[in-house]
């Protein structure tokens, strides 16, 4: 058996081999096509080979026959242009066959790791072979019978290898997703299995619901990536017939509904009973809300759109009944379902144009009076109200409601960019709606309670407020313009929160309630500045805070410096007031704004900066929340400061203001207390630190050249180690970094060889980093090998990058240069040196002795 064992294992690694090199992870399951070399192809068209492993799991005990259906997975992901057609079929019938024995004889498949790769194996069977080809195999009716079968009897014992039921759903999705194409005159006989399957997707979920509750398993809607998962492949399996979907599904959400309702109005309401209702009414507005989402504009008819409409009818008049029994609470479950479908049911028939006359509001309107999409704005706008005002403690929907209230205020489909008609025409729907109105006027804890800021609600809970103020105040921009009255009443809560802060602040106060008003009001702020992507309203808000409450947030750094759940807030917000999103922080020649917040900024960050560093050496599970998160977010501010072109840093210096100076110095003295191991090892640092070291070579390398040579040392050091980072982001920003530095270098070298033509003194910031690089010619020729050993001997991802440092480096250390191109050949094998030799040539042919573009890119 050891021996059967050790062969099995070499032909799946041989058979898993990835022989293109065209994926980065050899383990993934992504890699469905095996490509194998065209000397094997005798081997697989022997239907020997087939056989042997076949009956190498009928005969083998559980442990090894598993590694036999590993390496028929291999097989069957075998690719296509290794066979000619009739090899092709012929090679499909043998798979089949073996298929049509296993589901025979299926007593292997009561172990776990059998059926785990059997799942797998059918699932591989659709990504090699189109449904056409499958249909003209022999055995087909018969398979196809028996794979239907399987699947019905795995999806009805759920509580069994749930993660091989996605193997088993991928292999009907991709199978019913081919119907349209399928050109042969074969019978596929989908139309007849897929309702079954979905059937028994359907019933099994509501059969679970008193198992799950009555025993305390775990509840599969609890794994929202796994159920949404499984929805999104079954959508399209019901799809297909899918008035037989329809008419199932109506028929048990009024059964469940009507159970529903006479529990919650008979004289003993059983509590358990009513839970268990509930849970099977989730999981039923799941299925409405995914078959609605499923809707496929090529393949869509008027009567599937008649039939979406039957089903949503339901779901939101269960949204009536459930808002009814408010304010006492409700299950958290259906409120989550509820904001999947109304989601979904977004997506589908909200916002297009083309939906208007949809029948999909045919029945909504007779049952409900919804007659086109503004009804449908109004309904889920009313509902976000409802959470907002009665769910304010329970987090999972007051999150998932405010998502939804961010898609709606983006104005889907159209993401992240400049409002289309169709978009501003939803927005301005939006906004005529009496509960946007009342939310724009009213968003206050009063009537809001998750904006409450009492000590029964722990300080992550105010996290959400950014993404509500994100919203609220995408819509106030529709109508804004330049109307300030507008804006200030629309600030006038924050207001009135920021002059309490400002009265305990000037007086002995109680600090928890201050810090929890502070940090509340941080991601407010944040939220707003998001949304404000214009000059005018960026401008509104910039009068409203500064000098006044911008002073408020400093005193709270300078107080609370040792609690991160109070400084990151109020760092982030200072960083999104840096950002010049949409050029919104260009102001008016005569404005002084740029320059005053950035003045804001520094003081903020050199407090922040010397604050923290007295904290002195922290424990390995402390150093990032209290230390390295605030440096993260306080170089992400910098940067975008530096690069927002709103700023002209020269002033500062000639006016004799030392806030740029010492934001400089404070970067150098949070820089220096952070080992390189943590630059690297903490992501959100390294890709804060990194483009900002960019930004300082790019335009301020008379700063750098002004460093004592131990900062140059690490700065170079930290450039030389994220040269192999795995992130691009970070391996880019080096060599850009790189660049900047040999560039200025080298063009000093080059000004100190010409004759000057007038007297003038010599620059003294080159001179100085001429001679720090004269004292240490090692650093630059570590990092010249570092790139050379890259290009030639690793998968370059970002190989222009890579590249433009080269010749500098190059230039500057010639003599190094030849060394280093001589090791690199002697590396090699006899054979290869004369190709790398001529590489190396080809590389230097025609290439002269500057910096400029064109050389560069020779």
């Amino acid at each position: 058996q050891s021996l059967i064992m050790h062969l099995l294992k070499l032909v799946l690694n041989c058979l898993s081999f990835d022989f293109i090199g065209n994926s980065a992870n050899e383990s993934s399951d992504d890699l469905c096509t095996v490509q194998i070399p065209t000397n094997w192809r005798t081997i697989f068209l022997e239907p020997e080979t087939l056989d042997l492993f076949f009956d190498l799991y009928h005969s083998l005990p559980p442990m090894l026959s598993q590694l036999a259906l590993s390496c028929l997975v291999q097989f069957a992901s075998t690719r296509r242009s290794l066979f000619s057609n009739p090899e092709r079929a012929k090679y499909l019938g043998n798979l089949i066959k073996g298929v049509k024995q296993i589901l025979e004889n299926p007593q292997g498949l009561s172990d776990p790791g059998n059926y785990h790769e059997f799942c797998r194996f059918l699932a591989r069977l659709k990504t090699n072979y189109q449904l056409g080809e499958l249909a003209m195999v022999k055995d087909y009716p018969e398979v196809i019978r028996l794979i239907a079968n399987f699947t019905i009897t795995s999806l009805q014992h759920w509580e069994f290898a749930p993660n091989s039921v996605h193997y088993l759903l991928t292999l009907w999705q991709r199978m019913v997703a081919s119907v349209p194409f399928v050109k042969t005159a074969e019978p596929h006989l989908l139309d007849t299995y897929a309702p079954e399957i979905t059937k028994a997707y359907i019933t099994s979920r509501l059969e679970c619901v008193p198992v799950v509750i009555r025993d305390g398993l775990e509840d599969p809607l609890d794994d929202t990536a796994t159920v949404f998962q499984q929805l999104e492949q079954l959508c399209t399996v019901s799809r297909c017939e899918y008035e037989k979907t329809c008419t199932l599904l109506v028929q048990l959400f009024d059964q469940n509904a009507q159970n529903y309702q006479k529990l919650l109005h008979s004289s003993s309401r059983n509590p358990l009973e009513i839970t268990v209702q509930e849970g099977r009414l989730a999981w039923l507005v799941y299925f409405v809300g995914t078959f609605v989402g499923g809707r496929l504009t090529y393949t869509s008819t008027d009567e599937h759109d008649a039939l979406d409409g039957e089903l949503s009818c339901r779901v939101f008049q269960l949204v009536s009944l459930m808002d009814a029994q408010l304010p006492q609470s409700v299950n958290e479950k259906v409120e989550l379902a509820i904001l999947w479908f109304l989601d979904q049911f977004r997506k589908t028939y909200v916002g297009d144009q083309l939906q208007h006359t949809s029948k999909v509001y045919a029945r909504m309107s007779e049952v409900l009076g919804i007659k086109d999409d503004n009804h449908v704005l109004e309904t889920f706008m009313t509902k976000i109200v409802t959470n907002l005002k009665y769910r304010g403690r329970c987090e999972p929907v007051i999150s998932r409601t405010l998502q939804f209230l961010n898609d709606l205020s983006v104005g889907y489909p159209f993401y992240y960019i400049s409002l289309t008609p169709a978009t501003y025409s939803l927005l301005k729907k939006l906004v005529k709606i009496e509960a946007v109105k009342f939310m724009l006027l009213n968003h206050t804890s009063k009537h809001f309670p998750f904006l409450g800021i009492s000590d029964n609600y722990s300080l992550s809970d105010l996290r959400c407020r950014t993404v509500f103020y994100t919203a609220l105040t995408r819509l106030l921009m529709v109508d804004l313009g330049e109307d300030e009255d507008e804006f200030e009443n629309f600030m006038l809560p924050l207001t009135v929160s920021f002059e309490g802060v400002t009265q305990m602040f000037n007086s002995s106060f109680e600090q928890e309630e201050a810090k929890r008003m502070l940090i509340g009001l941080a991601r407010d702020l944040r939220g707003i500045a998001f949304a404000l992507n214009t000059k005018t309203s960026y401008t509104m808000l910039f009068d409203w805070i500064y000098p006044t409450y911008i002073s408020v947030l400093q005193r709270a750094i300078e107080l609370w410096y040792q609690e991160p759940a109070c400084t990151t807030p109020i760092l982030k917000l200072m960083a999104e007031f840096m950002q010049n999103r949409s050029q919104r922080l260009n102001f008016d020649v005569s404005s002084p704004n740029g320059i005053l917040l950035f003045r804001e900024a520094s003081k903020m960050i050199c407090t922040y900066g010397n604050q923290i560093l007295s904290l002195g050496t922290l424990s390995k599970d402390q150093v990032y929340p209290l230390k390295l998160k605030g440096i993260s977010i306080c170089y992400s501010a910098l940067k975008s400061a530096l690069c927002g072109n709103y700023v002209s840093f020269g002033v500062f210096k000639l006016y004799g203001d030392n806030h740029f100076d010492n934001v400089l110095q404070a970067f150098v003295k949070m820089l220096l207390s952070v080992s390189h191991s943590d630059l690297l090892q903490y992501r959100k640092l390294s890709q804060s630190y990194y483009p900002l070291l960019e930004c300082l070579t790019q335009d301020h390398m008379s700063f750098i050249t002004s460093l004592e040579p131990h900062v140059l040392i690490y700065i170079l050091t930290s450039i030389s180690e994220g040269l192999t980072a795995v992130d691009t982001i970070i391996s880019s920003s080096c060599c850009a970094s790189l660049d900047y530095i040999v560039t200025y270098l080298f063009r000093h070298i080059a000004k100190e060889g010409k004759k000057a033509l007038r007297c003038r003194e010599a620059p003294q910031d080159g001179q100085r980093l001429l001679n720090f690089m004269q004292q240490n010619p090692e650093v630059l020729q570590q990092m010249m090998s570092i790139l050379m050993n890259t290009i030639i001997f690793e998968d370059c991802r970002n190989q222009w990058s890579v590249s433009r440092p080269l010749l500098g480096l190059i230039l500057l250390n010639e003599k190094y240069f030849s060394e280093l191109r001589a090791t690199l050949i002697n590396s090699q094998p006899g054979s290869k040196r004369g190709v790398l030799d001529q590489c190396f040539r080809n590389l230097m042919e025609g290439v002269e002795q500057n910096l400029l573009v064109k050389n560069r890119d020779r």
